[in-house]
């Protein structure tokens, strides 16, 4: 066996992934030519081609508008796990989606859960995977739409639905803007964690701690220019949900090796690995942890460090994240052994 695919092999949880940010190219034209979109190219090999986060914004949000029926739901979410198991191991995912792309377009939020829900429970079924849901507030939202957007989740919640999120361009909409669906998520029995600090600056994870209520950070990359939020999160153990190769393409990183995961890790903050968007950034999850490791010289402890820290970073219960640790203890022993015997 040799590194990468050791890299590729070792049990892996998800918990930075965005459901439309995983559907196929192939999907997507399909579902663009049932539902009559049209689209920026015929080349399928193209949809996913951009050079900005406003770009890929952009093309975001005209994924989003081809799915409409509770199927085109239930197809991507099963296709997104099944991509997730084949090249990367994945054995949990809790996984981002965003209500309000779908039902300022008419579409009800019963159908997007409903659809979400049949295609986890199938990819389960067929590939022993599980996955847990994540509603995002969209920044670009007005206040009043995400407290609307919440109450929405709440009155549809089924046993996957679990948290409570934020994304999209974070520098013009900060944390604080959305104190208030944060406050109804929590009194509805929702987790929390929010996109922060991933191009604007650290007050924003501690806004997210200290305002939102948020249990874990999603990126968190500029937390290095301040070394007193370095110290409070390591010493409060937060959790960081990093995204190698998306950002690197986004934020122009000329390389993983200057990417700013590397001093994080260095600072000893809990840093665990995702894909983000990985059909529309060209990767999936064992990639990441392939091209990151390797960059970096990441050896078999770290990467048992990055894996851990994930179980550690869910919102399973004690006794799951328990017996997933011992689990991947066993895997991780028996695929080192088999990289010594190479």
């Amino acid at each position: 066996m040799d590194y990468p695919e050791y890299l590729r092999s070792v049990p892996k949880v998800e918990l930075h992934c965005h459901f439309e940010g995983t559907v196929r190219a192939a999907t997507f034209a399909d579902l663009a030519r049932k539902h009559d979109v049209a689209l920026p190219t015929d080349e399928v090999e193209r949809l996913y081609d951009y050079d900005t986060i406003y770009e890929f914004l952009k093309i975001f949000g005209m994924v989003s508008s081809t799915l409409i029926d509770r199927e085109d739901f239930a197809r991507c979410a099963y296709e997104s796990l099944d991509d997730g198991v084949r090249l990367g191991s994945l054995r949990y995912r809790e996984m981002f989606f965003n209500p309000t792309l779908h039902t300022r377009r008419g579409v009800p939020m019963a159908t997007v859960i409903g659809g979400l829900v049949d295609g986890i429970r199938a990819a389960e079924t067929d590939f022993g995977v599980r996955c847990r849901l994540i509603a995002d507030v969209y920044r670009q939202d007005p206040p009043e739409v995400a407290r609307q957007m919440v109450e929405e989740v709440l009155a549809n919640r089924v046993d996957e639905l679990i948290g409570l999120g934020m994304d999209g361009a974070e520098a013009p909409d900060p944390p604080e803007k959305f104190a208030e669906a944060y406050r109804a998520a929590k009194a509805g029995g929702l987790r929390l964690t929010s996109h922060a600090s991933e191009d604007a600056p650290p007050v924003n994870i501690t806004t997210c701690l200290d305002v939102l209520g948020c249990e874990r950070i999603d990126h968190g990359y500029h937390i290095m220019s301040d070394d007193a939020v370095v110290r409070r999160c390591r010493d409060e153990g937060i959790h960081f949900t990093c995204c190698p190769t998306s950002t690197a393409v986004v934020y122009g990183w000329p390389d993983l090796t200057a990417h700013p995961i590397r001093d994080m890790v260095a600072a000893g903050l809990n840093v665990m690995l995702n894909s983000d968007d990985p059909t529309m950034f060209h990767t999936d999850l064992g990639s990441e942890y392939i091209e990151l490791c390797t960059a970096l010289g990441y050896g078999p402890e770290t990467v048992r460090t990055l894996v851990l820290n994930g179980v550690d970073a869910t919102w399973l219960d004690d006794s799951d994240k328990t017996a997933m640790r011992d689990a991947f203890h066993v895997e991780l022993d028996e695929l080192d052994l088999a990289l010594m015997g190479d």
